[in-house]
């Protein structure tokens, strides 16, 4: 079989999993978040934290509670890692730096998982379990419920009452994650991944001295990695290490998890606004822009270029034979085109134009499908630019699901939409104005100024993933990508639950004769246009300088 072919077929079959998850998983999914019976394990929860769930919060509430929450997180996840010295379990590895675990813990709280350390040999078995793995649950579990309560925005009308927080938190982590991550794990044990807390031990003796490996709840923590598209992996290699990604069942099983939820969501959302054809509009947006990205990375990287790119079956540097070229591919769009982050090949090592790809996807926002939640009110506050280009376009105020895009709206749409870029591109240009950052890339030239650019696009987006090219464990990079990832998972949830706030307290407008479709193809295509221009040309002066020259130049 050839390697093109073989790709093509792990798409088709990806997609035929994702087709039959898409209806029972989005179906479940609204039942959970509009059920008003909690169960007993969720009634011990809200007494230990001492929640009311059934109180109904404004977005001002809501709010306080995603950012108190996360500030806790941040906190006992960062003293976690000061104490690991002194915690059993801890493998012998000492307390981490106070810049770097800042940044750890910034990345894991803001569902980033942005890592400038080496898993294996920094965290202990305590940190990675009590820590990260938590973590990787309830980051995912608070995207959802901000995404939730902008659909509830929505739906609800003459009220500002948006949902309460805590049980949509607590929903998305018991209903919706344990369960699947448990399923999900057995797989990957069947598959291959170790799931043991054993310690450190050697494992040969070579011409350059002896190897060390170090167990871990390796499988446990690989299914949540990718089901909540947080990414961050339990060994330095990710998804590329066969301890968390042993073969090709393996490989396609992960990103089919890292797709699964976000697609899925936007049947959630049909079905709480009343309206299935209003999701499939958001998903056949979102369907388009993830086909077309991975048509053009796998064309990118099989691209044949001289006599070893023929024996190899295309650009094979950076990635692993168990997977190919196909196989990378697929993964290195899916997990750029969510938050994930997760790797199993170098993106460093693709061709100027496979890299400029995965950048690309980030820059827009990741919102094809996107991370958990954020992927869908990302998607949904560009919905609102569209229909509010149409209604310039014909002079006539802009409707969103019989909710009126006015003033307000729309300032918190256009804030939404520029927080990230500003983050990416100020901090760009400030590590090369300074002296020190520059020291941390590889390269020089183009592909240097890639390894940058890409760094602060993924920390910005709370993506996590890396070029593998920069040393960004110092000072410099761990503060300032810390404070991209925690502005930018932050703000922009600001923005949207404001928005949603506003919009429940509407009245529905009726459909008119000049009401916009929004549950049509032409509106699909039109969103998929603004989506392109609006974000995508924001970044086009940056991506000239890097990855487009580089690709050029080749």
């Amino acid at each position: 079989m050839s390697p093109v072919l073989a790709g093509v077929l792990q798409l088709l079959a990806l997609v035929v999993a994702l087709g039959l998850s898409y209806r029972p998983l989005g179906d479940y999914m609204a039942r959970v978040y509009s059920s008003e019976q909690h169960y007993k394990p969720e009634k011990w929860i809200y007494k230990a934290i001492g929640a009311n769930p059934d109180v109904e919060m404004r977005w001002p509430a809501y709010l306080r509670g995603v950012l108190a929450f996360s500030a806790v997180s941040v906190l006992f996840l960062y003293l976690l890692q000061r104490v690991q010295g002194s915690l059993p379990g801890s493998l012998g590895f000492v307390s981490i730096d106070a810049d770097q675990a800042f940044n750890t813990a910034a990345s894991f709280v803001a569902n980033t998982n942005w890592q400038s350390y080496y898993g294996e040999q920094a965290m202990g078995h305590v940190v990675q379990t009590g820590g990260l793995a938590v973590q990787n649950f309830v980051s995912a579990a608070v995207g959802i419920a901000v995404a939730v309560a902008l659909v509830r925005g929505f739906a609800r009308s003459r009220t500002g009452e948006l949902g309460n927080f805590w049980a949509d938190l607590v929903r998305g982590v018991v209903r919706i994650l344990l369960p699947i991550s448990v399923i999900g794990a057995l797989v990957l044990v069947a598959c291959g991944a170790i799931q043991n807390f054993a310690g450190i031990h050697q494992v040969g003796q070579f011409a350059g001295g002896s190897q060390q490996w170090n167990g871990g709840a390796v499988a446990s923590q690989e299914v949540i990695k990718e089901l909540g598209t947080n990414g961050g992996g339990y060994f330095n290699a990710n998804s590329a290490h066969p301890f968390e990604n042993p073969n090709g069942l393996s490989n396609l099983f992960e990103i089919y998890l890292i797709l699964v939820i976000p697609f899925a969501l936007t049947r959630t959302f049909g079905r709480m606004v009343g309206s299935l054809k209003q999701g499939y509009a958001i998903l056949g947006t979102m369907a388009t822009i993830w086909l077309g990205f991975t048509a053009l990375m796998m064309w990118t990287e099989f691209a044949h270029h001289g006599p070893a790119f023929d024996l190899a079956g295309g650009a094979m540097e950076g990635k692993e034979t168990r997977f190919g070229i196909g196989g990378s591919s697929l993964f290195a769009v899916a997990t750029t085109l969510t938050s994930t982050g997760a790797v199993n090949s170098f993106h460093s090592s693709y061709t100027g134009f496979g890299g400029g790809i995965a950048m690309l996807g980030m820059q827009l926002g990741e919102i094809a499908p996107g991370g958990v939640g954020s992927g869908l009110y990302g998607m949904l506050i560009m919905a609102i630019i569209a229909v509010f280009i149409a209604g310039l376009m014909v002079g006539r105020t802009p409707e969103y699901l019989g909710k009126k895009i006015g003033t307000r709206e729309i300032k918190f749409a256009a804030l939404y939409i520029l927080i990230t870029p500003a983050l990416v591109l100020c901090f760009t240009a400030a590590s090369f104005v300074l002296d020190t950052p520059a020291h941390s890339m590889t390269n020089s030239g183009a592909h240097g100024f890639s390894e940058i650019l890409y760094a602060y696009t993924s920390g910005a987006n709370n993506n996590g993933s890396a070029f593998a090219g920069l040393n960004a464990d110092t000072q410099w990079f761990n503060t300032t990508i810390g404070l991209a990832m925690l502005l930018g998972r932050f703000l922009p949830m600001v923005f949207v639950l404001a928005l949603a706030g506003s919009l429940a307290e509407q009245t529905p407008v009726p459909e008119t004769a000049g009401t916009l479709r929004t549950e049509k193809p032409l509106f699909t295509g039109l969103l998929v246009g603004t989506i392109m221009i609006v974000t995508g040309l924001t970044y086009f002066p940056a991506l000239a300088l890097g990855p487009l020259a580089e690709g050029l130049a080749a």
